[in-house]
């Protein structure tokens, strides 16, 4: 696919309101792998890289330089859509007009942006606060000037639910749809009534942000593309059972002292080296050595 390609395609799957499920890449070799798996678009975690590449929690740490950095990398191995977690956009509306530049040559197809207070947190966690919501509004304004013709969306999310109550999150959400967001993100509903009938209540496509263990009850896809929703995130799912995985693997190392090729345990290795394309590096090594 081209870039134009896969900002029709993700739109369009948004547009269809089927629930498509958007699994959550922290890296490259995660990314590869929710392709050969037959997903249709990615997530590129905030929260991932955060945790898995800086070993802190999702409170702010993250800069645009690495979420840029790791929106290339994945850009460079996958030609899904790619959704890329901007968080507040890394200052005021001016910033986000540099972020969204940033990300789109780092090869973006939509851009989210919150409006949390800075720093942000998780939108699972508790103590966060918004923005007023003029502010967010101009950040979507700067978010959308900043386009360079080449279909990049963007994608609005608000954490207002958690901090003025449901009914307030879906007026900032339909203000930020005026301002020109293609989609819409309302973040930890509680309340599986709130997630039935927010599609109902709003013009736009939106995205359902289920995560493992956080606030928002977890529907079935087919009960969300019931109720209209466009995409369905598991931004960390993957992140989450890497984890248990890691930690099965070296506690039986720690505990035995040795650790075999079990696929219950661990990819093999000629799975490893397939995931990073080695066999084409070898051939292309070989053309170039003939």
């Amino acid at each position: 696919m081209t870039v134009k390609d896969t900002r029709k395609t993700l739109l369009q799957l948004a547009r269809k309101r089927q629930a498509t499920l958007v699994p959550g890449a922290f890296n490259a070799l995660l990314a590869r792998l929710i392709e050969e798996l037959g997903f249709d678009a990615i997530y590129v975690t905030g929260a991932g890289v955060t945790n898995m590449s800086l070993g802190l929690p999702d409170q702010g740490f993250m800069g645009l330089a690495e979420i840029a950095e790791h929106t290339q990398r994945i850009r460079d191995v996958v030609r899904l859509p790619l959704i890329v977690d901007a968080d507040t956009g890394f200052g005021n509306a001016v910033n986000v007009y540099h972020t969204v530049r940033r990300l789109e040559r780092a090869g973006a197809d939509c851009v989210q942006l919150e409006d949390q207070t800075s720093p942000k947190r998780c939108g699972h966690f508790s103590g966060k606060d918004v923005v007023d919501t003029a502010e967010m509004v101009g950040k979507i304004h700067a978010a959308v000037d900043a386009r360079e013709g080449s279909g990049l969306l963007v994608m609005a999310r608000t954490d207002a639910a958690a901090v003025h109550g449901f009914d307030a999150a879906v007026e900032r959400a339909a203000r930020y749809a005026e301002a020109g967001a293609d989609i819409l993100f309302v973040e930890a509903l509680t309340e599986a009534g709130q997630v039935r009938a927010l599609p109902g209540l709003l013009d736009r496509p939106l995205l359902m942000n289920l995560v493992l263990g956080g606030r928002t009850p977890v529907l079935p896809q087919a009960e969300l593309a019931a109720a209209g929703y466009g995409l369905v995130l598991y931004a960390n799912a993957a992140l989450q059972a890497a984890v248990a995985g890691m930690t099965r693997a070296l506690g039986q190392l720690k505990a035995t002292g040795a650790l075999s090729e079990d696929p219950a345990l661990v990819a093999p290795f000629a799975e490893r080296q397939r995931l990073v394309s080695k066999p084409a590096w070898d051939a292309l090594e070989q053309r170039y050595a003939d």
